[in-house]
């Protein structure tokens, strides 16, 4: 199948969004701005550095991709709206695998009422995908990592280490899949950002959100140096399921900190508004867990601090970080 019959066979047969004046089918999409702001975020995922089809169906790239793109938006408190993607092909990928990727972002996409508006397909020796999303969010609304403050409540939604457990089951785990490997498997293949939880929030006039894609220490050190405040954690009350605990003992608890991908939200808010987070949260069934708070910086540079006990550490930003030299 030549590049024009394949976008033909993913155009859309109608569009959801009606700000959407022209879609594909174009030399680009044209989008009427309906009085809120505009929210963009890209993302690329590479065969053999974010995914391999040892351990995922290309629906699940597909949905994978797509939902890591829906997860910054839930983080800047926007309503998914648009996304375009663009595909580089190696031959050893035919078109059943890449219908079957785009099915798994066709889903989710219709989870959240997201057109497909555009993107691109050239050959390449590996897939790389794509995907640029954007979304609204009412005027000064946007959520940022810069808004904590000192004495604010540190909160994060749902359970962490899930998705690094189900990767460690299918890179090196026994055949046999019992509900706790069902499930962390699920939760790495298919992520649910947290999209509704961020919108029910927006009555909040003060809030910061990062989506766990890193790890929890990668992602509160980003929130501490863009607020210039120094962040503590309490270790013990860091949120994780059953399934890890019983399938890695050992490991669950460096998952959590460092395992990455379970697309949640880390965020702070004002002692005075952590009840309606926990309402927000109550009232859609999601899991929301007080960590910690916000502290004044206490030296140089701003610090994520662990509390073990009576005992103080620094935590760094340790998630996975992209481009890393092997060896650093």
């Amino acid at each position: 199948m030549d590049e024009f019959s394949f976008i033909k066979s993913i155009k859309p047969g109608f569009y959801r969004q009606s700000s959407l004046i022209k879609g594909i089918n174009d030399d680009a999409a044209v989008i009427r701005p309906t009085g809120e702001d505009i929210v963009t975020a890209v993302d690329t995922m590479v065969e053999g550095v974010h995914f391999s089809k040892e351990t995922m169906q290309p629906y699940h790239v597909g949905h994978r991709v797509l939902a890591a793109n829906i997860s910054d938006l839930a983080a800047m408190g926007s309503t998914p709206a648009f996304f375009m993607v663009s595909l580089t092909i190696p031959s050893s990928w035919n078109q059943e695998e890449l219908e079957e990727l785009y099915e798994g972002m066709k889903q989710l996409a219709h989870l959240y009422k997201m057109d497909l508006i555009g993107g691109d397909t050239v050959s390449g020796s590996e897939l790389s995908v794509t995907v640029t999303v954007i979304g609204t969010v009412p005027k000064g609304k946007a959520r940022y990592r810069s808004a904590a403050k000192p004495d604010d409540v540190l909160f994060v939604t749902g359970t962490l280490g899930d998705a690094r457990a189900g990767l460690e089951w299918l890179l090196n785990g026994e055949p046999k899949v019992d509900e706790d490997v069902a499930y962390l498997v699920k939760r790495h293949r298919t992520p649910s950002p947290r999209v509704e939880f961020a919108q029910s929030l927006v009555s909040l006039s003060r809030l910061t959100l990062n989506d766990v894609s890193d790890g929890i220490a990668n992602e509160a050190n980003e929130i501490a140096e863009a607020s210039d405040v120094d962040l503590l954690i309490d270790a013990g009350k860091l949120p994780f399921s059953k399934a890890v605990f019983r399938k890695h003992p050992e490991r669950f608890e460096e998952w959590m900190f460092s395992g990455g991908e379970d697309f949640e939200l880390l965020g702070t808010v004002s002692e005075e508004d952590w009840p309606l987070v926990e309402k927000a949260a109550r009232n859609i069934g999601l899991p929301v867990t007080r960590i910690g708070e916000v502290a004044i910086k206490r030296e140089v540079s701003p610090k994520v601090w662990i509390r073990r006990d009576e005992h103080m550490e620094v935590l760094g930003p340790s998630g996975y970080t992209h481009l890393k030299e092997k060896g650093e």
